[in-house]
This record gives C-alpha cells, sequence and structure tokens, in this order.
C-alpha cells in the first residue's frame, strides 16, 4: 500500500506524528479531516437544530491545502464550537485551495440524502461543493459497512452505492470507495467498544448505552483484497483512491524549531547580541569575567549558538525582563537553572556557579529536542503576559499549547475493569502489580505474580488483553 491517509474527527492532533511514522516506513503520508458541517451558519448555536451537524473529509493536496486546512480547523474550533467543532459551505469556500473534497461516509450530506430517497436534494448538496472545491477536486465517497452483520447498514451502504453510480454519470463527478477505519485488525472491534464506554462512562452491559459500534464491526483496515472483492463492480472507484493519492504531495518541514523574528540592533547578530548582553548580566552579578566564568559562559555559548538557540534565549529574556518591569511576579524551574548564561540574563534568579550545577542537564550538542525554558507567573497576571507576547510577536506568531493525557497501563486496567463490570477489588488488585511508568508488557515480562494471574484466570486474562489494545 503505498499511501495511508488519517481524517480524524474535527481535529489534526495526530497530524504530524502520523506524518513522521509514514514517512519512516516509506508510506506516503496524506493528511487530512473529517470535518463537522453545521445544519445552518456555523456560528448559529441554537438548542437542538444546530446539533444535527453532518460529515465532510478533506485532504491536503499540497502545502497550500495544509496551511488552509489548519486554518479551517481552527476556526471551527474558535467560532463554530457547539458541542463539535462546526464549518459551513461559506467557511469552506474561504480555505479550498488546495483541499480535496470527498463528499463523507454515511454520515455526509450527500449520503444521508441519497440514502433517505432524496436524490435531488443529494444532488444540489454535490454541486455546491464542486462549485467550492471544484469539479476534479470534488469526489463521491461511497463505503461497505455491516458486511458480517448482513443488516440495515448493509442494505443502505448498497443503496448508497447504487445512487451514487447514478449520482456520478449524471453530474460527471468521479466515483471513491473509502474504509471507514476506526481500529486497526478485524479483532479490535470489542476493544474499540470498551474504549467509547470509557469515553461515555457506560458499562459494556448496558444495552441502551450512548454510543455502540459493536454491532458493526466492520470499521477495521481492509486489505486491498478485500476493497477489492467489495467494489469489483465499480473498479474506477478504487482506482480513483491511487489517484487522489498521487495527487497529494505534501512537504511537512519537521525537526527544526522555527522561531519568531526579534528585533535585534542594526549590524549585529543574534549570536553577537546574545554574546553583549551575557557579558552585560556577568559583570552586573560578579563584578568582572574570571577564567571560570569565561569557561562556562563560552561552552554554554557555543552550544547554544551552534544548536541554533540564540533567538530562543533572547525572547526569553526579553520576557523576563518585560514582566519584571510590570512586577508581576515570575520563576523559573528545571533544568535551566543550570545554565549560567540563563543566570546573567535574569531569566533564572539561581547561580549554577555555587550549586555546581551541570548545564549539561539543560542541553548538550546530543540532545535532538529543544530545551525546556518554564517560567512561572502570577495567575491573576498571567493573561497581561499573553497579550504582551501576541503585541510583540504578532497574533499570528504566537499560540498557547494543549498537553494530551494519555491512558497509562494501571489506569488502563482499572478503566477496562469498570467497563467490565468487574468487581472494583479485581482491576485494582491487578492494577498494584505494575510497577509504575511500566507498560502491561513489561510488567508482564517482570511480574510473575501478574503472568500468573494472566494465565490462570480468564477474566484476567481478559482485562490484560483488552487493556493492552
Amino acid at each position: 500500500m503505498p499511501a495511508v491517509a488519517l481524517t480524524d474527527h474535527g481535529v489534526m492532533y495526530g497530524a504530524i506524528p502520523f506524518y513522521n511514522k509514514m514517512r519512516s516506513a516509506g508510506i506516503k503520508p496524506i493528511i487530512g479531516c473529517e470535518i463537522y458541517l453545521a445544519p445552518r451558519g456555523y456560528q448559529d448555536k441554537e438548542g437542538a437544530r444546530d446539533r444535527n451537524y453532518s460529515h465532510l473529509t478533506l485532504l491536503c493536496e499540497n502545502n497550500e491545502g495544509y496551511q488552509n486546512l489548519i486554518k479551517l480547523v481552527t476556526r471551527t474550533h474558535l467560532e463554530g464550537y457547539y458541542y463539535k467543532p462546526r464549518a459551513d459551505y461559506h467557511l469552506l469556500s474561504q480555505y479550498s485551495k488546495g483541499l480535496i473534497c470527498l463528499t463523507g461516509c454515511r454520515k455526509g450530506l450527500v449520503s444521508q440524502n441519497l440514502i433517505s430517497d432524496k436524490y435531488e436534494k443529494a444532488k444540489r448538496e454535490l454541486l455546491k461543493l464542486a462549485a467550492i472545491f471544484g469539479k476534479d477536486n470534488t469526489f463521491i465517497e461511497i463505503q461497505i459497512f455491516g458486511v458480517k452483520a448482513k443488516d440495515q447498514n448493509y442494505r443502505d451502504s448498497l443503496k448508497l452505492k447504487s445512487e451514487a453510480i447514478k449520482l456520478s454519470k449524471e453530474t460527471g463527478i468521479d466515483l471513491v470507495a473509502t474504509n471507514d477505519v476506526h481500529y486497526v485488525e478485524a479483532e479490535d472491534a470489542q476493544a474499540q467498544e470498551i474504549l467509547l464506554c470509557i469515553q461515555t462512562k457506560e458499562t459494556i452491559n448496558n444495552p441502551k448505552r450512548k454510543m455502540s459500534m459493536i454491532n458493526t464491526p466492520d470499521f477495521y483496515f481492509r486489505s486491498p483484497k478485500e476493497m477489492a472483492d467489495l467494489f469489483a463492480d465499480v473498479p474506477q472507484a478504487l482506482a480513483n483512491t491511487i489517484n487522489i493519492a498521487e495527487r497529494c504531495h505534501l512537504e511537512i518541514k519537521t525537526g527544526k524549531p522555527i522561531f519568531p523574528k526579534f528585533s535585534i540592533p542594526s549590524g549585529k547578530s543574534d549570536s553577537a547580541y546574545l554574546r553583549e548582553l551575557t557579558d552585560q548580566g556577568l559583570i552586573q552579578k560578579f563584578g568582572e569575567i574570571t577564567p571560570q566564568i569565561a569557561k562556562k559562559v563560552n561552552y554554554e555559548l557555543g552550544i547554544i549558538d551552534e544548536k541554533g538557540y540564540n533567538t530562543y534565549f533572547l525572547i526569553c529574556w526579553d520576557l523576563a525582563k518585560w514582566t519584571r518591569r510590570q512586577k508581576i511576579p515570575i520563576s523559573t524551574r528545571g533544568s535551566v537553572t543550570a545554565s549560567l548564561v540563563a543566570y546573567a540574563l535574569d531569566i533564572t534568579n539561581i547561580n549554577p556557579l555555587e550549586h555546581n550545577l551541570p548545564f549539561d542537564r539543560f542541553l548538550n550538542p546530543e540532545r535532538p529536542s529543544p530545551p525546556d525554558i518554564d517560567f512561572d507567573i502570577a495567575e491573576d497576571k498571567r493573561q497581561e503576559v499573553i497579550e504582551y507576547i501576541y503585541q510583540k510577536y504578532g497574533w499570528d506568531h504566537a499560540a498557547q499549547i494543549i498537553t494530551f493525557g494519555t491512558m497509562e497501563a494501571r489506569g488502563a486496567i482499572r478503566d477496562v475493569g469498570r467497563v467490565l463490570d468487574l468487581p472494583y477489588s479485581v482491576p485494582d488488585r491487578i492494577a498494584k502489580l505494575i510497577p509504575p511508568e511500566s507498560s502491561i508488557q513489561q510488567a508482564m515480562d517482570s511480574v510473575l505474580e501478574l503472568k500468573e494471574e494472566y494465565e490462570t484466570d480468564p477474566e484476567v486474562h481478559q482485562l490484560i488483553d483488552i487493556a493492552q489494545k
């Protein structure tokens, strides 16, 4: 398989890790997003009428498309969020360049209308999308689901395929066969159901739980042969998956930090200006630059310059200086306190020479990632500092970040145990056998009691198998 696309619902959190993983595996990564479309305007947020969103799949054909998709998704969150981050046709039209549009899964407007015998309405929605993205950049998406159950979902998908073929012939807009993937292997369906129960705080034994996919366990990564069998009557829809993949060429520069432009006095380089400020700070703090001080600071400045972090230090120096001038309480923590340069610039207030702190714990030539300089700022003044950053560097060059919590081994065991409706004591006992910061597999390999529980108790066996997924 030469290419794989990632189209998470409403977000792009996984885009960069996915991009890097695919590139390292020799597979072309295609970045996209399954956008939520508001039933009216994306800023309309009134009761139940504006909760009935639909889906639309967008793929980045090139770098312009990637930038547009980032902006689009950002606005859906900042301006269109109402239960979900939503767009509308007007918003799509502002960011359509460089994007390929697929009409979406069965929750897409075109699909919904075709399944509901509203052919003309489906056609109108399709032509709206073609007008926004261009006819050659718009594809009617078809999927087959419910194959194993042969249920109403399956009958709906066959009907959708039949009507979509008719719509494609009438409009001249091509079909594309896709696979609605929520997990990798077919046997992962139960683990996916457990994850949904964790998300919605339900148990697997509740038949009326809020969200369920287990009755249609077809959301796995199908093989090329399976896809070919399912869409044997529409080979062009399969061929278009390759055609779209070949059109997508996205190069994301990763691994090198991009810093905002920092205003430096005319005629000076960033390294020379950082050296000047550092020397001034050392004189103020020590009265003179002794050979011991010179040796350490030269070593630090050499590494900072070699790694390309001169601007980074200047930005932090400016931030600390402005904050203190505003009489806003500020401090730093962590390994940056080992830096004599940071001390000279008043980024930190701890003398690393006095405490014999090693700079290499903070930054060294072998470190692949940028160093962290963590500022603690008075909570009631934090917004003032954020406003200063936006004003100095521009709203388009500064952003706040998000931190994601992941399910650790012990937490996964307890969550899965709750969903399986096991007595609290069972997952609690198993979780306590797992050493802190250890994966489940590492614990299985090193904790004999855990391995014995797994091999002799069917309940524990199931609990661990699901939690590992």
